[in-house]
């Protein structure tokens, strides 16, 4: 059973610590952090998404997309559809500049996505992804008893 934990943990932290490596190197070129990079990929990906929705797309709180947001707007990536003159709850939309910047995102992430599957049939993939949704199912519904 210790074989077993410590594999399940090393291979779980080594593949974020990697994913978080990537994301980093790829978003340096646009002078931006992964989590920005995360929401020009949701927003080109869904067109249109208010701040609580791309905090739940990132797994980030809202503070942290909020900043986020500040900066790519600030950039000239992102900007708000405004509601009565107010950004509370605005729906918040890519720019032409941001929908460029997105589709390479978007492009490199596909890239990725098709060398990590090298050597995997789409029921192998299929399967991986099943069980890992199921562990992580077990382990959030383990972490809200701590």
């Amino acid at each position: 059973m210790e074989e077993r934990f410590e594999t399940f943990t090393v291979l779980i932290s080594k593949i974020a610590r990697n994913v978080r490596k990537i994301k980093n190197k790829e978003m340096q070129e646009y002078d931006l952090k992964g989590v920005e990079g995360a929401c020009i990929f949701y927003l080109y990906e869904h067109g249109i998404l208010t701040a609580t929705e791309l905090s739940d797309k990132c797994e980030e709180d809202k503070a942290t997309i909020s900043r986020a947001v500040d900066r790519l707007q600030s950039l000239g990536f992102v900007d708000y559809q405004e509601k009565d003159g107010t950004h509370y709850k605005a729906p918040l939309i890519l720019t032409e500049e941001g929908k460029a910047i997105g589709k390479r995102i978007f492009d490199k992430v596909d890239a990725v996505l098709y060398s990590v599957s090298i050597g995997l049939t789409d029921a192998d993939r299929a399967e991986f992804y099943r069980s890992l949704a199921k562990i992580s199912e077990n382990l959030e519904r383990i972490a809200s008893k701590c």
